[in-house]
């Protein structure tokens, strides 16, 4: 199993598992790798030191190395750590809401008015839609479903 760090060409960065360099390259040239992010297939391979099991082998002295700038690698890990917890968050709100789909104005009125029981729901509206619920005093929040979390994982 190799597992390799990519990146989208929105600079969405995530690890992908593959059964080979050659399945890793394969996927990626056929565009059925993509960002759980944004769904982008412009996916690339980011550089990645090997890891070697060398159990039993004597003990060396590390390589000397050039200290590499500690704001260059703030900014990408804390743009990791962010995007690692709104994907946490979205996952949470699919797996605690209702999904009413194109009748989520019409829902979010009856729940509004009394005439449904108050649950969680999500779905799609016009900015037309969401306007007018608006203008009723129903409060919505766009939120962005990165298409990869609408599927079923295989």
């Amino acid at each position: 199993m190799k597992v390799l760090d990519l990146r989208c060409a929105h600079d969405h960065r995530f690890e992908g598992w593959f059964a080979s360099e050659d399945d890793a390259q394969s996927q990626i040239s056929r565009d059925l790798v993509q960002c759980p992010v944004c769904g982008d297939h412009a996916v690339t391979r980011l550089p990645s030191a090997p890891r070697l099991n060398l159990s039993g082998a004597a003990e060396r002295a590390p390589t000397p190395r050039a200290p590499a700038p500690q704001a260059q690698e703030a900014v990408p890990q804390a743009a990791q750590v962010l995007q690692s917890l709104y994907l946490k968050a979205v996952r949470q709100v699919l797996a605690q809401t209702e999904d009413v789909g194109p009748r989520f104005a019409e829902e979010a009125r009856r729940m509004h008015y009394d005439e449904a029981p108050e649950r969680g729901i999500r779905g799609t509206a016009s900015p037309e839609e969401v306007q007018a619920l608006a203008e009723e005093g129903i409060e919505t929040f766009p939120l962005v479903v990165p298409d990869a979390l609408k599927q079923t994982a295989h």
